[in-house]
């Protein structure tokens, strides 16, 4: 009996896999993402070996995300007069050539910071396209409309797996054959995501986009937006949360080395226990049944994260330290589903792609600036006091989102 509904939940969990467009995309993507942390990792690691600076991982993070936040709402515009599944195809392909190069770069040994600020921006630029456009494709890879919710917790459980295996690759690779080969191995995942892109037959559902004013219609995406009030207040969240928290990755080198005294494998394990965090909170997303209860989970998840920051900070024990980070991604990882759930669910087909980048905006728009602020107080009061004041913000920041949904829940 209990077996019988073990499979039964397996099934619920991951049923929108019966698609076969889908089945493809999480396959492919699958492979691709787990190249895509293990360069990652490996760029980390490259500049902190390089400089040993925690500002320049600061600059090198805010490098890549800063055209999140110039680019993405313009993306928006593009992604929905273009055909979204070519558009992912070419912004893959390029993300490949990226990581080529870096590979030629550390192989050849000539590599040096400004190489990798240069390549950032390059990537953020692509990704600002890549991230509206995949995100916008969910609703042409589901047959069943109801579905959707589900395509999109899969997603989660898809990138947080990436996130888990692909940091402990990298931690092996660096020690044992250094930085050079991750970038290649990242350039050759591409090559499955690519593949199935190409071999999907997808029958758009979305209108056909007008072709008016570019500002038109980049102003009417706003509007929509920030006339909707429960996603008002979500953005607002989700911008607070990618300043202070999204970027916490990018000091662990310098928890790794300078607070838990360890090296590349101790990176390794750190990013890796985050995308264990990421990933049990994804599946927890997929398991749910209804979408109710969102403002609660939304505020559950930002709320803990929260707790775990300051947990984190005073960790000097690596068990306590892999405990906390767990939350903390735990945490994060409801806040991004759920919200992500509630606007595309509610969202009109043919605004679908601004208002994605609106919501990729918040979430990874204000990233970069929360980059630098990290980089900059860590090497001022150093990496566990950064943390303790990002975890009293962000709780303060739940108890006003929390706050805030409850006066507009009851009026």
């Amino acid at each position: 009996m209990l077996f019988s509904k073990i499979i039964d939940t397996f099934k619920f969990t991951f049923r929108t896999l019966k698609y076969r467009n889908y089945r493809m995309f999480f396959m492919g993507q699958s492979v691709s993402l787990i190249g895509m942390w293990v360069q990652n990792v490996a760029m980390g690691w490259l500049v902190y070996r390089l400089t040993d600076s925690a500002f320049l991982l600061g600059v090198v993070g805010f490098a890549e995300n800063i055209p999140m936040f110039i680019l993405t709402p313009f993306a928006g515009v593009l992604v929905d007069r273009w055909d979204r599944q070519r558009t992912v195809v070419v912004t893959q392909t390029l993300a490949m050539c990226l990581a080529i190069i870096m590979a030629i770069l550390v192989l050849s040994e000539s590599v040096t910071v400004w190489h990798i600020i240069i390549i950032s921006v390059f990537l953020g630029t692509v990704m600002a396209v890549d991230v509206t456009a995949r995100q916008s494709l969910f609703v042409d890879l589901v047959d069943n409309k109801e579905d959707l919710r589900n395509a999109i917790a899969l997603n989660s459980i898809m990138f947080n797996s990436a996130r888990l295996i692909g940091p402990s690759i990298a931690g092996i690779v660096i020690v044992a054959l250094g930085e050079g080969l991750c970038f290649l191995l990242n350039a050759i995942s591409y090559i499955g995501v690519i593949a199935a892109l190409l071999l999907m037959k997808i029958v758009t559902s979305r209108a056909e986009a007008k072709i008016t004013d570019f500002w038109q219609e980049l102003k009417e995406g706003l509007k929509y937006a920030a006339g909707f009030i429960p996603i008002r207040y979500t953005f607002l969240l989700l911008a607070l949360i990618s300043f202070f928290a999204n970027p916490y990755l990018v000091l662990m080198p310098v928890f790794a080395k300078g607070v838990l005294g360890g090296g590349a494998q101790t990176l390794g394990y750190l990013v890796g226990y985050s995308g264990l965090g990421a990933l049990t909170g994804a599946i927890f997303v997929a398991s749910q049944k209804s979408n109710q209860n969102l403002v609660k989970l939304i505020f559950a998840g930002a709320f803990s994260s929260g707790i775990g920051f300051i947990i984190f900070s005073f960790s000097r024990i690596f068990v306590l330290s892999v405990v906390s980070i767990f939350i903390i991604s735990f945490g994060i990882m409801m806040i991004i589903s759920f919200s992500n759930i509630l606007i595309q669910t509610v969202v009109d087909n043919d605004k679908r792609g601004r208002v994605m980048a609106l919501h990729v905006f918040a979430l990874s728009g204000m990233t970069p600036f929360g980059n630098l602020f990290l980089g900059s107080v860590s090497s001022r009061i150093g990496a566990p006091h950064t943390f303790l004041i990002v975890g009293i913000i962000v709780v303060l920041g739940a108890l006003a989102y929390g706050y805030k949904r409850i006066q507009v829940d009851l009026a």
